[in-house]
């Protein structure tokens, strides 16, 4: 039977780095907790008969997340033959508060000494062998993100779970507290696994209500239980969970006394504090981050960006690939739709989003090297202040972020939040944020408008957090949402040179991710699409017909109508939004196989040309662009909101606000916008337009009704 190792520790640490570097697999590594939302399995390079489990990071066995509950339901009930217990050298104080835990649970532990690297530069000490005589478990330094000491860790860890010999827990726990514990295990013996004995005692002793419930003791034991518990706290002057903390820090704090020496003195502040000073600085925190998030789109979608674009649409499809295919079609004797088929409707369909893939591999890239830098971790805790006030934590905007590169992970990143009310209302609204697939859209829209400039992409991510927040804020006020916003704890990591590794592969995986999609969904599409946009009844004939004629035309023709007030109620605009419901860069597709363009030509006349019958006026297609970013999700995204939002009533809710809010958006974009620039004319869609405003104005600035109600029970309270 194989070996079953588990990597736990407290988020942020490296688990997922080490687990990339343990079992040569690229899960996505970011500097935010809630990236590995679920048990990730990978075999040991070179080792077929060696499981590496990659938890969920958690910073304690007593979860509130979702994702500290997989951990801790793992570890206690499959309990595997030995956990790695990765820790942060350069935090070990708060990081040994879950070894102590871990210690607990009768399972052989080996501790992954981690970030050596940074402990080393900062000129700090780690005395390996105090470390382990205190806490009687093998310790081994190692560097994940330079891919130091992992084959040492692993050998360890092989050796440790053939040994079978747990640790001896160390003595954290002292007078009354571990009489009272003692007391306990002695109760319970006849009703919990001897190997978990210590652990459900500890946590009896804390109340941990999942405990509790899972035990399901009569209730004479559980009162006799309890009066120890109170005899204790009397004695501690303070409540069961808090005296179990207390005593945990005060032995951690003579651990790290008796083993680490630092450098630094504690007044004295490190680099990352020095930069923490300006870059969270609450006055130009928010015009750094709206500084970078411009230079990152700039240099992405308007330079380099462009030029590889230019050289993928224009060259490699237009001049090389698409000619080169119809000649040899052609030359083959292939009937005339088989080559329509795939020149037009495939290659060319095909070829309109993958030409934006190295805008999107560039942005990417920029966004990894933020993330793995340090940087994003620092957005999300200065956006946290900005959230609280309209309702949310900085948990909600770490899926804001994630979904920035696809919809999939920031829908599951909402794990992480404990209030369900809020993890719901994120789950909502964490797509409105442009995701990657969404690039070429930007980049098509801004390009037929404007010649590709650079600053519609950055604006379209900021428009994204300013729905987000008009939305939550509007949110919070109805009961369903109603509540204070979950305490956001998050680790600020240190500041360093990203891995060049970590971060190719996290372009890779993103832009494969993409492309994969591109040769399955995008290559249905676009065959349904062309097949759609190429025949048609006429003349009481069904065959080939002109696109005016096509099925898609009639399709499109009969709902065009509910589109009119936006600005796009032409068959052409309104079939490509269709193909967005199933990907977005569907939309992009369909615009090419039906403009005749095939690939889509990058900011030139042909482009604007060919969109001049799609979009009546620039207002028009402004308004298309808002109704598409903000619309439902591609269906890979919708079936995991159905999964997570765990609920058909909150699931349809969701797609119908999605929905009816971007509609709202381009109704106010179009008819408003259009209005004010002498592009539409005053009519009734423009009076419901002003209705809409002042209804969003009105629930935007209401005074919130439940906090009145608190406020009136409050006042009525006895004295």
């Amino acid at each position: 039977m194989g070996i079953k190792i588990a990597l736990a520790g407290n988020p942020n640490c490296g688990k997922t780095t080490l687990f990339n570097d343990l079992t040569g697999s690229s899960q996505y590594v970011g500097n935010w907790p809630g990236v590995t939302v679920e048990k990730k399995d990978g075999k040991l390079k070179g080792h077929e008969d060696v499981i590496i489990q990659d938890l969920p990071g958690i910073y304690s066995l007593s979860p509130y997340t979702l994702e500290e509950v997989v951990t801790r339901r793992y570890l206690v009930n499959e309990r595997p033959d030995v956990i790695i217990n990765i820790i942060d050298g350069t935090n070990i104080e708060r990081n040994l508060y879950l070894t102590t835990q871990l210690l607990e649970l009768n399972i052989p532990v080996v501790i992954a000494l981690n970030m050596m690297d940074l402990v080393r530069k900062s000129g700090d000490f780690i005395d390996t062998g105090k470390l382990r005589e205190r806490l009687g478990c093998e310790i081994v330094p190692i560097s994940a993100v330079k891919g130091e000491g992992g084959l040492a860790l692993a050998e360890e860890a092989i050796r440790t779970a053939q040994s079978r010999v747990p640790a001896e827990p160390p003595h954290v726990f002292t007078g009354s507290v571990e009489h009272a514990i003692a007391h306990i295990e002695e109760s319970i013996s006849g009703f919990v696994n001897k190997e978990n004995l210590r652990w459900y005692a500890i946590k009896l002793f804390e109340r941990d209500e999942k405990v509790i419930a899972e035990l399901g003791l009569d209730r004479s034991l559980m009162k006799h239980l309890e009066q120890h518990i109170v005899d204790c706290e009397k004695e501690m002057d303070d409540d069961a969970e808090s005296i179990i903390i207390n005593q945990r820090y005060a032995y951690i704090n003579t651990v790290v006394s008796d083993s680490i020496r630092k450098k630094r003195a504690r007044h004295e502040l490190s680099v990352s504090d020095k930069i923490d000073q300006v870059v969270t600085n609450r006055i130009l925190a928010l015009p750094i981050f709206a500084v970078i998030m411009f230079l990152v789109y700039y240099i992405s979608v308007t330079t380099i960006g462009t030029i590889v674009t230019d050289f993928t649409n224009d060259t490699l499809f237009g001049a090389w690939i698409q000619p080169g295919v119809q000649s040899a079609l052609e030359g083959a004797g292939a009937s005339g739709w088989v080559v329509s088929l795939v020149v037009d409707g495939i290659i060319g369909g095909l070829a309109a989003p993958i030409g934006f893939a190295p805008q999107m591999a560039i942005v990417f890239l920029f966004l990894s090297i933020l993330e793995d830098c340090g940087y994003m971790a620092r957005v999300a805790f200065i956006m946290d202040r900005i959230f609280r006030r309209f309702g949310l934590s900085g948990k909600s905007f770490i899926p804001f972020l994630i979904s920035s590169g696809c919809g999939v992970p920031g829908i599951m990143a909402t794990r992480t939040i404990e209030n369900e009310k809020d993890r719901r209302m994120t789950m909502m609204t964490t797509t409105f944020i442009p995701c990657g697939a969404k690039l070429p859209v930007i980049a098509t829209i801004s390009g037929y408008l404007m010649g590709g400039a650079w600053w519609v992409a950055p604006t379209m991510y900021f428009a994204g957090i300013i729905v987000v927040i008009v939305s939550c804020i509007i949110m919070k006020k109805m009961k369903t949402y109603a509540g204070e916003p979950a305490p956001f704890v998050m680790e600020l990591p240190q500041y360093h040179i990203p891995s060049a590794k970590g971060v190719l592969l996290h372009v890779w995986e993103r832009v494969w991710a993409f492309l994969k999609k591109a040769g399955t969904i995008l290559f249905l599409c676009c065959v349904v699409m062309w097949f759609l946009a190429s025949f048609g009844v006429k003349d009481g004939t069904f065959g080939l017909v002109d696109s005016e004629d096509s099925l898609l035309a009639v399709i499109g023709g009969a709902i065009a109508f509910i589109f009119v007030p936006l600005g796009f109620g032409t068959w052409q605009a309104v079939a490509s939004s269709l193909s967005g419901f199933v990907a977005k860069e569907g939309i992009v597709s369909t615009m090419g196989v039906l403009s005749g363009l095939g690939e889509i030509e990058s900011y030139d006349s042909t482009m604007r040309t060919a969109f001049d019958g799609f979009f009546p006026t620039s207002i028009a297609a402004v308004s298309f662009l808002f109704f598409n970013l903000f619309d439902s999700p591609c269906l890979a995204a919708i079936s995991t909101l159905a999964k997570e939002m765990g609920s058909r009533k909150f699931f349809w809710f969701a797609i119908a606000f999605q929905n009816v809010a971007s509609y709202m958006i381009a109704l106010m974009v179009y008819q408003l916008g259009g209005l004010a620039i002498g592009q539409v004319a005053f009519g009734p869609a423009t009076v419901v337009a002003l209705v809409v405003a002042v209804l969003i104005l009105y629930l935007l600035f209401r005074p919130d009704p439940n906090k009145r109600g608190r406020l009136r029970v409050h006042e009525g309270a006895p004295a």
